[in-house]
Parts: C-alpha cells; sequence; structure tokens
C-alpha cells in the first residue's frame, strides 16, 4: 500500500454501528462467570479487540465515481496502491459485460452508480443519466428509510 497518500478505506467501529455486537442476551453474568462452562468457552479467551472493527469504502467509491472518463488503468493502480486488498474496486466496476448494473449496492441503504471500462480502456458509468427518482421507483424504500446515492442523502 502506498504510505504517502491517504488510503482509501477507514476502519469502523462494529460495535458502535450496531446492537446486535453488544446486546447481552440470557441470564445475569453473576450466575455464569464461575461456571465450567464459562471457563471453557473459548470466546472468554479471546482478545477483547478481535472482530470489532470493519472497513468502510466510500472514499474509495467517492474516488472512482471522480475519475469517471480517465483511463482504466492509471485509476486502478492508484487505488490499489492506496488499498489494503482490490476486492472492493469491482464491487462497482465491471469489466465484462454481463456483469455491468445501473445501480450497485454496497451498503445496506447506500447505492451507488455502476461503472465499466469501455473498449477504449475509459472508465465509464453505466448509465449516466439515472437520477434520484429513478432510485425510489426502482427500489420502493420502506417509509423513513434514508437512502443514499453515489454518496449523497436522497431527499
Amino acid at each position: 500500500m502506498n504510505k504517502d497518500k491517504k488510503p482509501l478505506y477507514r476502519k469502523e467501529n462494529k460495535v458502535s454501528l450496531s446492537t446486535k455486537y453488544y446486546v447481552v442476551t440470557g441470564g445475569s453474568f453473576r450466575h455464569t462467570r464461575n461456571t465450567k462452562e464459562f471457563q471453557n468457552n473459548e470466546a472468554t479467551r479471546m482478545s477483547m479487540n478481535s472482530g470489532q472493527y470493519g472497513y468502510d469504502y466510500t472514499p474509495l467509491f467517492k474516488f472512482l465515481l471522480s475519475r469517471v472518463g480517465q483511463m482504466w488503468d492509471d485509476i486502478y493502480s492508484e487505488a490499489k496502491s492506496r488499498l489494503d486488498k482490490d476486492e472492493p474496486i469491482f464491487w462497482m466496476v465491471a469489466l465484462h459485460e454481463q456483469d455491468r448494473k445501473d445501480i450497485v449496492r454496497l451498503d445496506q441503504s447506500s447505492y451507488y452508480s455502476g461503472l465499466y471500462v469501455d473498449d477504449d480502456g475509459l472508465l465509464q458509468m453505466v448509465n449516466p443519466h439515472l437520477a434520484e427518482e429513478d432510485l425510489y421507483e426502482r427500489l420502493a424504500p420502506y417509509p423513513g428509510e434514508t437512502l443514499s446515492f453515489n454518496g449523497e442523502r436522497v431527499k
């Protein structure tokens, strides 16, 4: 990874994002802490920080959108040098025609324009005329659900 430039991802604290990581179910801890089952449980021997972080690739997706119309080889080499792995690039960019999508869902309620590499080696949008209204027509979100499209909140 290139240390001179900022990485195209952020660490996310999973604990603060969802209640499922810290909700205690069942009886009180005081009833189980000295039992053999608790002492032999593998989870009690794990580090307290293990598995609490994920990655947010929003900076990568915005980077890719800002480079539409430029040479793919240059974009790919720069993005790859600023990532820990190159897989997230292809969540949004289709290299083959059959993989192209107008809208790509990349998180629970985050949607982005699909991208592809054309015959001239340029990064292009699959549907450059896509608007926020199209998102509501196609996805029919739940009332009150907050959606984002290309990194911007949909009104």
